[in-house]
């Protein structure tokens, strides 16, 4: 087989047929990226986007940003309440809402719900964390205003316990972890509390409208996903970061699962959180390993999630060897392609793998590649952002 038979140009036509080839229709599409704040890859992306809202029914789209923030968006295309400007300041974590190709995104969601009844949704769905945690004060405030009769607290107990917020996003906690007041007394009545609300939550459901239990869910998972990560965080032992890990990508899965509730979507986020094998990771002088949202997705929806990885040939300076599979898919005639994976492991046995000099890059693991669905190649890339 020729690596010409693998692939295919990619444009909406590719993309409807590359749907057309899956054994199901895919409620959530997962786009990884290879790399953060690459120009070139957020334009295929919005491209990508709109062929299938235009063509296949898509509605919603997901990123890997803080999924509290994304309300913000979601309100703004959705209602048009805001400026475009505010809200790409105040709508994105990981300073996402630089990204010209995001604001483009937001942009044409904004004008795509003026003209159509059947809105587009968005959503953030990391949760409120860098490599430190946000406070649970507006998760728990938010879920606590929601909710009526007999409460487990009064508002002014639930501010009391949590105190002043930079003592929660305290930044030196992310290598300190004696500086984190996660395992503190009460941190632990909060972690009860929050708890307690979400079991109410299941018991007023009637009386609140469908948006109202959707954004109670959602600060209900937040609440707890927060104070459990702000535990360990507290904790000072060697699986530390390896566990941080683990329990940001299950927040990132069950806010995934709610967005799937709402039909199909395209999620985009880096090629660790939804590639469907253990993602691994260097961090210092560990190795970490942990399932990524992506792989936890798949476990419950099946053939309803899949998968496309982004690779970049000539990323800036960076070129990759040709015995690599970033090196074997520069040769495709084609700037940008779209690659059956599955394919592509039948045909690129025994690919060296690709030694990228920057360090924000993650190749394609050869030994992965039947774990793909599909790979969206760019054969060059220039615009490279900064990741701070």
């Amino acid at each position: 087989m020729d690596i010409k038979d693998t692939a295919r140009p990619l444009d909406g036509a590719g993309v409807s047929a590359f749907l057309r080839s899956l054994p199901a229709k895919p409620v959530l599409l997962g786009l990884g990226e290879a790399r953060h704040f690459v120009g070139e890859l957020g334009e295929v992306r919005n491209e990508i986007f709109r062929q299938l809202v235009e063509h296949e029914g898509y509605r919603s789209f997901a990123i890997e940003s803080d999924c509290l923030m994304g309300l913000v968006v979601n309100d703004y295309i959705t209602t048009g309440a805001g400026t475009l400007d505010d809200v790409m300041e105040r709508g994105f974590s990981h300073n996402f809402g630089a990204s010209p190709a995001n604001r483009d995104l937001v942009r044409w969601m904004r004008a795509y719900n003026e003209e159509h009844d059947e809105k587009l949704r968005f959503f953030g769905f990391d949760g409120p964390l860098e490599y430190w945690a946000a406070s649970p004060r507006q998760a728990l405030t938010a879920l606590h205003a929601l909710l009526d009769g007999p409460l487990p607290c009064t508002r002014e107990t639930l501010d009391t316990l949590l105190g002043p917020d930079d003592r929660w996003s305290n930044e030196a906690t992310a290598m300190d972890p004696s500086q984190s007041i996660g395992q503190s007394t009460d941190a632990q009545r909060l972690r009860l509390i929050a708890d307690d609300l979400v079991a109410l939550l299941d018991t007023q459901a009637p009386r609140l409208s469908a948006e109202d239990r959707d954004r109670a869910a959602l600060y209900g998972r937040t609440a707890t996903g927060l104070l459990r990560y702000h535990y360990w965080m507290a904790d000072a032992s060697p699986a530390r970061w390896t566990r941080l890990s683990a329990l940001r990508d299950a927040m990132m899965a069950s806010n995934l699962r709610a967005v799937a509730e709402h039909g199909p979507a395209l999620v985009f986020a880096s090629n660790l959180h939804l590639q469907r094998n253990k993602s691994i990771m260097a961090f210092g002088d560990q190795q970490l390993e942990w399932w990524s949202a992506g792989a936890i997705t798949a476990t419950y929806l099946g053939d309803r999630y899949a998968y496309l990885a982004s690779a970049l040939g000539t990323a800036g300076d960076d070129t990759p060897s040709p015995d690599t599979v970033e090196g074997v898919l520069s040769t495709l005639p084609w700037d940008r392609s779209l690659i059956d994976a599955r394919r592509l492991a039948e045909v690129v046995t025994k690919p060296a793998p690709r030694i990228s000099r920057d360090f924000a890059y993650f190749p394609l693991d050869p030994a992965q590649l039947d774990m793909i669905d599909g790979v969206v190649f760019l054969k060059q890339a220039v615009r490279l952002g900064s990741l701070g």
